[in-house]
């Protein structure tokens, strides 16, 4: 099994700035992909960021040139640096962490919110 915990959602205005984290811990050798999806009120969740275990990190069209996702393997992070809020970005943000099967763990859940 695997476990992820995320921090560093909260409140922000539009134009800021936050990042967020996810450490995993438990069976982490085998995982070979990680990313955030995000899911907003009344909508289907959706793919923001993924990067495999090589580093090769994949974005979605809505927040290519704003969010960078990065890992740190030593410490089993994984981060989502998200700049240029819009208020648009509000939604609660998910870490996932893909095994071979594909067996998919989740975590909790952090929320942003972006407003004025």
């Amino acid at each position: 099994q695997v476990q992820l915990v995320e921090s560093g959602g909260g409140l922000v205005q539009p134009g800021g700035s936050l990042r967020l984290s996810c450490t995993a811990s438990g069976s982490i050798s085998s995982i070979y992909v990680m990313g955030w999806y995000r899911q907003a009120p009344g909508k289907q969740r959706e793919l923001v960021a993924t990067i495999t275990s090589g580093g090769t990190a994949n974005y979605a069209d809505s927040v290519k040139g704003r969010f960078t996702i990065s890992r740190d393997n030593a410490k089993n992070t994984v981060y989502l640096r998200m700049t240029s809020l819009k208020p648009e970005d509000t939604a609660v943000y998910y870490c996932r962490a893909d095994r071979p099967g594909p067996v998919r763990h989740w975590g909790q859940g952090t929320q942003v919110t972006v407003s004025s």
